[in-house]
């Protein structure tokens, strides 16, 4: 339906039909003003409530006075809880220990050109940790390394599953005669490797 307008009156001397009536203004636009201005109001409360909540304005609680702090004894050096404490040294998770031995040789070694060291394998860690005769190696005083023998030696270290806490011992051996310097042991193929020297 179109708007209506009352019809033109006579024409005004000298200024032609009189202008039509203005429309009616709508109050949309007050509607979506006051709409923004409502939305903006109620972001600003939702920050000061989340403020207030989560305990204001974020600075930090003042420290004490020092006039309470000075209320307390000083601790002087000679006072038992300043002196450094003696922290108890930290165990390594696995630690080896290595002494000269006399090769025996067993049934299954070609002559008696090898080199034996008693090894001892501590686990210290939480885990259970491997020892097999082919993760050891020897290094001579000359800096050459020396791969582990198999079955050379009666008392060849086992293979064993070493739980936490328990150790083992035995022979680890090289071939040829040499002067051992260091024993070096790696939990696996790609373990972390741990070096003795040979005492």
């Amino acid at each position: 339906m179109s708007q209506q307008f009352p019809p033109p009156g006579p024409p005004q001397p000298g200024y032609g039909y009189p202008p039509p009536p203005a429309p009616k203004k709508s109050n949309a636009g007050k509607i979506v003003g006051f709409s923004c201005l409502g939305v903006v109001g109620v972001v600003v409360l939702l920050g000061v409530v989340g403020a207030l909540i989560t305990g204001g304005d974020g600075k930090k609680s003042p420290a004490p006075p020092a006039a309470a702090a000075a209320s307390q004894p000083a601790k002087t050096p000679q006072d038992p809880a300043v002196q450094p404490s003696q922290a108890p040294e930290k165990k390594q998770p696995v630690t080896v220990t290595a002494q000269k031995a006399a090769f025996k040789a067993s049934v299954l070694a070609q002559g008696d050109g090898y080199t034996s060291v008693s090894v001892t394998v501590t686990n210290n860690s939480a885990k259970p940790i491997n020892v097999n005769p082919l993760y050891f190696t020897i290094t001579d005083t000359n800096g050459t390394k020396h791969a582990s023998q198999l079955a050379a030696d009666e008392n060849q270290i086992d293979t064993v599953e070493l739980a936490p806490g328990e150790n083992i011992t035995g022979a680890v051996t090289g071939k040829g005669s040499f002067t051992a310097k260091t024993v070096t042991y790696t939990d696996g193929l790609i373990g972390e490797a741990v070096r003795a020297d040979v005492s």
